[in-house]
C-alpha cells in the first residue's frame, strides 16, 4: 500500500474505505458478512482510512464500522465521521448527535470529521445555530483530532468557507468528468495554494466511469489492456499531488481487490494517458443525460420513485446506445418508474449535485416511452 504524509503528519493510505455503498443481500439487506471480509481485506492489505457518517444506511453505517474496526488496535486505522447538520436542530440534539457517533464507532476520538456536504444554506445554518463553537470545542479538547469540511455547492461558496478558518482537510467530488462541477479543478487549486489538503469522494461518479462505453474502453485498453476503468479514474487522482486520500465506496469484493492493487501499484499517469482520459473525458461529456452520482441523499421518494436508477438507466443508454437492454429495464421499474414523480420537490431540496430533477425525470421518460412506442 502507497501512503501520503496528511494533516498533521499522519500517515494514511491513498485509497480510503467509503463506508457507503455496502453490499446487499437478495432481499435488499446489508450483507454484513461480506462487508467484514471486505474490510478485513483492504486493512489487512494496508487501507487505514475508514470513512462513514451518520445518515448512510440509515445509521448502520457507523454502527457496522465500530464493530468492524473495534477488533483491530484503536491506532493502527483512522477512522473520519460527519456532523450532517440538517438532521440536527438545536445544540442540544448536536450533544446527543454527536456522542452517539463516539458510542456507535466505539472509540473516545475520532480521526477526522467533517462538517458534512456543505453547501451555503448548511453553512449558514452551522454558525447561526452555533454548531461551530461546539465543534471547535471537541477539536481543541482532542476529541476530534482534525477538522474540515465536505463540500457540494459552486466554487464561490467553495471559496467562502475555505476561507473561514484554517482547516486540516477539505472533502470533495473530484474526479476526471467533474473538473468544472462544485469545487472543480479551480477549488483544487485554491486549496493548494492554502495548504489545505484534500480527500476525494466520487472518484468513480457513482460507478459511471466504470461503466463507459465501447469507444471509451477501447481507447484505454489500446494503452493499457489490463488495467481496470476504475483504476484509470483512481491513478488520475493520485497523480495530483494535494489528492491524499481517495475515497472508495466499493460494494463486493472483486471491487475492493482491484482498488487495493491499483493502489499497491500506483504510478502517475503518462502525457499519453493523460491525452486518453481527455478524449474519453470528451465522449462521456457529448453523450451523458445528467450528473446524477447515485448517491441516494434523495431517497426514499415519498411516491416510491427509484430516483437513482432511472438516472442510471437514462445515461446508461445514452452513454452506451444499448437502448435495447436499458429501456427494458426501465420497464421493470414499473411502480418506481419517473411517470411517478408528483413533483414534490423534496429531492431537488437535498440533491448535492443540484440536479433539476423533477425535469429530468419527466424527460427521461418522455425520451424512454417515445422511444419503445416508435419502435
Amino acid at each position: 500500500m502507497q501512503y501520503r504524509k496528511f494533516a498533521k503528519n499522519d500517515h494514511v493510505s491513498i485509497l480510503g474505505f467509503g463506508m457507503m455503498r455496502f453490499p446487499n443481500k437478495e432481499d435488499g439487506s446489508i450483507d454484513e458478512e461480506l462487508l467484514e471480509k471486505m474490510v478485513d481485506y483492504a486493512y489487512e492489505n494496508g487501507v487505514n482510512y475508514f470513512d462513514t457518517a451518520q445518515v448512510y444506511y440509515n445509521d448502520k453505517s457507523e454502527i457496522l464500522t465500530g464493530k468492524i474496526l473495534s477488533k483491530y488496535p484503536r491506532n493502527s486505522y483512522y477512522v473520519t465521521d460527519k456532523l450532517s447538520i440538517w438532521v440536527v436542530n438545536s445544540l442540544e440534539e448536536l450533544d446527543e448527535f454527536f456522542n452517539n457517533q463516539l458510542r456507535k464507532l466505539q472509540v473516545d476520538y475520532i480521526d477526522y470529521y467533517l462538517l458534512h456536504a456543505l453547501n451555503k444554506e448548511y453553512w449558514e445554518k452551522i454558525i447561526n445555530m452555533g454548531a461551530m463553537d461546539y465543534i471547535v470545542d471537541k477539536y481543541e479538547k482532542g476529541i476530534i483530532k482534525n477538522l474540515g469540511f465536505s463540500f457540494h455547492d459552486d466554487y464561490e461558496t467553495f471559496e467562502k468557507i475555505i476561507k473561514y478558518r484554517k482547516w486540516d482537510f477539505c472533502q470533495i467530488q473530484y474526479n476526471y468528468l467533474d473538473t468544472e462541477v462544485q469545487a472543480g479543478d479551480r477549488g483544487y487549486k485554491l486549496a493548494e495554494e492554502l495548504g489545505v489538503e484534500l480527500v476525494i469522494m466520487e472518484p468513480n461518479k457513482g460507478g459511471l466511469l466504470c461503466r463507459l462505453p465501447e469507444i471509451c474502453v477501447e481507447e484505454f485498453k489500446n494503452i493499457n489492456p489490463d488495467a481496470s476503468q476504475a483504476n484509470w479514474a483512481l491513478r488520475w487522482l493520485w497523480s495530483k499531488t494535494n489528492c491524499k486520500v481517495v475515497l472508495s465506496g466499493m460494494s463486493d469484493m472483486e471491487q475492493t481487490i482491484d482498488n487495493v492493487n491499483s493502489a499497491n501499484l500506483f504510478e502517475p499517469l503518462t502525457e499519453v494517458e493523460q491525452e486518453a482520459v481527455k478524449k474519453v473525458r470528451k465522449a462521456i461529456l457529448a453523450a451523458q443525460r445528467n450528473g446524477c452520482t447515485g448517491c441516494e441523499y434523495c431517497m426514499p421518494c415519498p411516491f416510491g420513485v427509484n430516483i437513482p436508477r432511472n438516472f442510471r438507466i437514462w445515461n446508461m443508454g445514452a452513454l452506451t446506445g444499448n437502448y435495447e437492454k436499458e429501456w427494458k429495464r426501465y420497464s421493470q421499474l414499473a411502480d418506481a418508474d419517473a411517470s411517478h414523480c408528483m413533483q414534490c420537490g423534496s429531492c431537488e431540496a437535498v440533491c448535492p449535485q443540484s440536479l433539476n430533477i423533477i425535469s429530468d425525470l419527466a424527460s427521461l421518460h418522455k425520451e424512454i416511452t417515445d422511444y419503445i412506442n416508435n419502435k
